[in-house]
C-alpha cells in the first residue's frame, strides 16, 4: 500500500496535492482496494462552491456507492473527463491519473488541518 508523502490526506480516505491555492484531489490506494473494481464516477460541475468534508462526487464499484468529500472548501475548477470513460482508473493509479477532481481553496491555510502520510499510514493501520 502507498503513502506518498508529498501528500495530506483524510479520515475519509482522500488524498489532497496542494499547489498554492489549488488542490487536486483523489481517493487513496487503501480506498480504492477497499471498495474493489470501480465501475462509476460520478463527477462534481465545474464552478460548484463547496464546503470542506461536504460530499461532492460519488465512485460506485462492484461492491458499494460511497460519497467523496471535498477535503477543504473552495471552488471545483477542473474534473478529471477521463474517468467518465474509464473509472477503473482510480483502481490502476489512484495518486497519478486516477485524480478525481481540482479546487480553487478558499483558504489554503486549511490543509495544514489534513493528515500527513504517517498519520494516515497510522489511521490506516489501525482500521
Amino acid at each position: 500500500m502507498e503513502f506518498p508523502q508529498h501528500l495530506k490526506y483524510t479520515k475519509e480516505h482522500e488524498w489532497v496535492a496542494v499547489d498554492g491555492t489549488r488542490a487536486r484531489i483523489g481517493i487513496t490506494d487503501f480506498a480504492q482496494d477497499a471498495l474493489g473494481d470501480i465501475v462509476y464516477v460520478e463527477l462534481p460541475a465545474v464552478g460548484t462552491t463547496v464546503a470542506a468534508m461536504a460530499p461532492c462526487a460519488e465512485v460506485e464499484s462492484t461492491k458499494s456507492v460511497s460519497d467523496i468529500y471535498a477535503p477543504l472548501a473552495g471552488s471545483v475548477v477542473e474534473v478529471n473527463e477521463a474517468l467518465n470513460d474509464a473509472p477503473e482508473t482510480i483502481n490502476q493509479d489512484p495518486y497519478g491519473a486516477g485524480w478525481i477532481f481540482a479546487l480553487e481553496l478558499s483558504d489554503a491555510s486549511q490543509a495544514d488541518t489534513l493528515l500527513d502520510a504517517g498519520a494516515y499510514q497510522a489511521l490506516v493501520e489501525s482500521e
